[in-house]
């Protein structure tokens, strides 16, 4: 009986002075959007200024998060900290939700109490934040690439993009037409996004979490490959989940029919090599057994072939 474990060390740099840049520049951003939206009276300016104050603390958390994630392995995490970062996106897009869910509130509250709206202040201010929330996002854009922490956080920018230019329009409707219902139509606008983003990046986070098997992997189709390499005669007890977005992992049972050790050898290196190779899983644990040593008792997953 044989046990493998083999992994690989991905380094990635944190990206840490952008993040710091882009925290600085969305706090003074929403600093200035409260102000603006507290003189003009426009509710979206202000339900944008909240987003922006959210975007500041999920930059930071995703800073923090990912400076924990590139910690080493230790005796007590012994697959190291990688998850630290899906953690921090789970916090973030739950804080999402949250923002989302008020600005429909104060968007209803609004609708109740009509107040009147300054234009000029509303397009100054938004044309001011929409310039900032483009810089952020092309700060964050190359890390969100590779980091669901990272995501989340441009999605964060993304939508006060879109809510930047929403209330830009809104302040040009109140100049020329004096549509103040415009002002709350935007806010339900960006609230909308905020959410669909968040129950969306929540479901990726969740899924990490819970050791499911990756989204694009079919717990079938590995056994079934798993099988056709030679000597190998079944599979059982297999286990797949995701260590972090990057890395995959799996645990299996293999039957190996083969006389000699040479060849048992050969049969896991094939192994190894298919699922890393095939289905990008580059953290295997292989226990080797011969015929009619192993059973299927209670707790075991994945698929038991018949020999060929």
């Amino acid at each position: 009986m044989e046990h493998v474990f083999h992994h690989r060390h991905e380094e990635t740099p944190t990206g840490g002075g952008r993040l710091v840049f882009a925290v600085v520049i969305n706090l003074v951003l929403a600093g200035a959007q409260v102000v603006g939206g507290v003189i003009s009276g426009s509710l979206s300016l202000v339900a944008d200024a909240l987003h922006n104050l959210n975007d500041a603390a999920a930059l930071m958390l995703a800073l923090i998060a990912r400076r924990i994630a590139r910690r080493p392995a230790d005796k007590v995490r012994t697959f190291g900290y990688r998850k630290a970062e899906v953690i921090g996106a789970l916090i973030n897009t739950t804080a999402l939700i949250v923002v989302g869910l008020y600005l429909v509130y104060e968007a209803i509250a609004r609708f109740v109490n009509p107040r009147p709206i300054d234009g000029w202040i509303v397009v100054f201010v938004a044309g001011a934040a929409l310039l900032v929330d483009v810089a952020t996002a092309i700060l964050t854009y190359t890390m969100a690439k590779s980091s669901l922490n990272i995501k989340v956080a441009f999605i964060h920018n993304v939508a006060d993009a879109l809510g930047s230019a929403a209330v830009i329009v809104v302040g040009v409707l109140v100049l020329l037409f004096e549509w103040y219902i415009a002002d709350l139509i935007a806010t339900l606008f960006l609230a909308s996004y905020i959410m669909v983003q968040g129950f969306r990046l929540m479901s990726e986070s969740v899924r990490i979490l819970m050791d499911s098997v990756p989204v694009d992997v079919d717990l079938d189709e590995v056994v079934r490959a798993m099988v056709s390499v030679p000597g190998v005669q079944s599979v059982h007890h297999v286990h797949i989940w995701q260590l972090d977005e990057h890395h995959r992992a799996l645990e299996a049972h293999v039957v190996i029919g083969l006389a000699n050790y040479p060849d048992m050898e050969r049969a896991r290196k094939a192994l190894r090599q298919l699922l890393d190779e095939r289905f990008a899983i580059s953290h295997t644990s292989l226990e080797i057994e011969r015929p009619g040593s192993h059973s299927g008792g209670p707790g075991s997953c994945g698929t038991v072939l018949p020999p060929h």
